[in-house]
């Protein structure tokens, strides 16, 4: 059976590697994707696909059923893209590029759905399989996201944790994606997780010739950096923490006193009490700093992902599946923790999951000079391994798909309980309280 999924694949590897290509040259942000959304739409539909959209915001899901109960396998691939704005083949308006591939999973994505529409695919399995286009996995333009916050139109800043809090994951079982790397095919240890900060700090301005005046909120900030960095030595015994702040306001003139500095950071760990602790740590440095210069200091802390962890169940099928396409020496299963972070940690806090990637370029993502260097691999040959993997665990009245939920130590029970513990972290307002009897009053929780 699985010849009949891999010769589906390659019957459309003309059309897999055409859309690599128009999705490369048409790149979209996250929550902007809608180009991407339409031709990816049009494709499942060809193939006779039920669209799920999730309506106001890029993005949807389509199921395929055996018609025999048994476990739901979800699939995702990202649709968004990085700015870049020197990356030479970028978009000359946006500044967007796929330099993180994910074109490539939307282009596999296409391969896989045709796959299982062949005739006989679903013959020896049990159970289903809901494929997800999703937008918005890089953290990328916060302020956007805030603002569909506050217009109530997410609930997240990332895609697949918006598409579970949607409700589009409730009665998934197990959840896999490929993604491109550099190694012919690897899964790693685990990944980071993240809090997406915002800090805002709000002075008073005055001219720049009379400083006395006003109250600088730009010496507020660096300060806060400042403190911060030495917060950072409390964290240095685990190699996975990391801070990295940017300044994406820093006044209006040279000659005006700054009124209002903007600081966009992530903290990064290994686990979620690590990372709730850091950055509590991190907070009371900002408002102390804040309070230093008589400043007003407003947070936004939203959580960005949870540590991503890769089941072992799940990782021993994908080798299994891999081994068709590639030696033992091009096989890396248990690669070094990753410090990047994808909102498919989430995911993986609820339900056994995995992600495998494959080699799509020595060139390092994120980069000006990122380019796929072999779209066959990255595209063709991980459809197969997709349509590979739903085979392997549906089969045989989905054994391994049944020995992954029933082994799987998660965080969470469900993804209520989920929720209920992210919305916990996510803070926004005031810190800095001046009381009437010259007292300070700091909150950062």
């Amino acid at each position: 059976m699985y010849k009949v999924l891999f010769d589906a694949v390659d019957s459309y590897e003309a059309e897999i590697l055409a859309a690599e290509r128009h999705i490369w040259e048409n790149p979209e942000v996250g929550f902007r994707e809608w180009k991407t959304h339409a031709f990816m739409k049009k494709e499942f539909e060809k193939f006779g696909y039920t669209v799920h959209e999730a309506g106001d915001i890029p993005g949807f899901y389509a199921d395929i059923d055996t018609g025999k109960e048994g476990p739901k396998i979800g699939i995702f691939a990202e649709m968004d893209a990085l700015i870049i704005p020197d990356h030479p083949e970028c978009d000359k308006e946006t500044g967007a590029v796929h330099a993180c591939a994910h074109h490539c999973q939307c282009a596999a994505m296409i391969g896989l759905a045709k796959a299982l529409k062949a005739d006989g695919a679903l013959d020896d399995l049990v159970g289903s399989v809901r494929l997800f286009v999703v937008p918005a996995e890089e953290g990328i333009e916060l302020s956007y996201r805030l603002e569909l916050i506050n217009k109530g139109i997410l609930h997240f800043i990332g895609g697949k944790q918006e598409f579970m809090y949607r409700g589009f994951l409730d009665d998934v079982d197990v959840a896999m994606m490929v993604h491109g790397g550099s190694h012919r095919f690897s899964i790693e240890v685990g990944g980071n997780g993240f809090i997406s900060k915002k800090h805002t700090f709000i002075g008073k301005a005055s001219h720049g010739a009379a400083p006395s005046g006003g109250l600088n909120a730009l010496y507020a900030a660096t300060n806060a950096l400042s403190a911060a960095n030495a917060v950072r030595e409390r964290f240095s015994g685990d190699n996975k923490f990391r801070f990295h702040p940017i300044i994406t306001k820093g006044g209006e003139a040279v000659n005006v006193i700054p009124a209002e500095v903007v600081v966009e950071s992530f903290v990064r760990g290994g686990n979620m009490e690590q990372i709730v602790k850091a950055n509590k740590a991190i907070n009371r440095a900002f408002a102390g700093s804040a309070a230093a210069m008589g400043c007003r200091l407003i947070i936004n802390d939203q959580i960005g992902a949870a540590p991503r962890i890769e089941d072992n169940n799940l990782r021993a099928a994908f080798v299994d599946v891999a081994k068709m396409f590639y030696t033992d020496e091009e096989i890396h299963a248990y690669r070094p923790w990753n410090a990047g972070c994808t909102d498919m940690g989430d995911i993986s806090t609820v339900m056994p999951s995995i992600i495998a990637y494959v080699g799509c370029s020595m060139i390092p993502c994120h980069t000006k000079d990122f380019v796929v260097e072999d779209a066959y691999n990255a595209c063709v040959v991980s459809a197969k391994l997709q349509a590979g993997f739903v085979y392997r665990l549906l089969s045989d009245n989905a054994y391994l798909a049944k020995k992954a939920i029933s082994e799987a130590e998660t965080p969470f029970k469900s993804i209520k309980e989920y929720l209920t513990e992210m919305d916990k972290i996510v803070f926004c307002g005031d810190c800095v309280f001046y009381n009437e009897d010259g007292s300070i009053t700091i909150k950062t929780e």
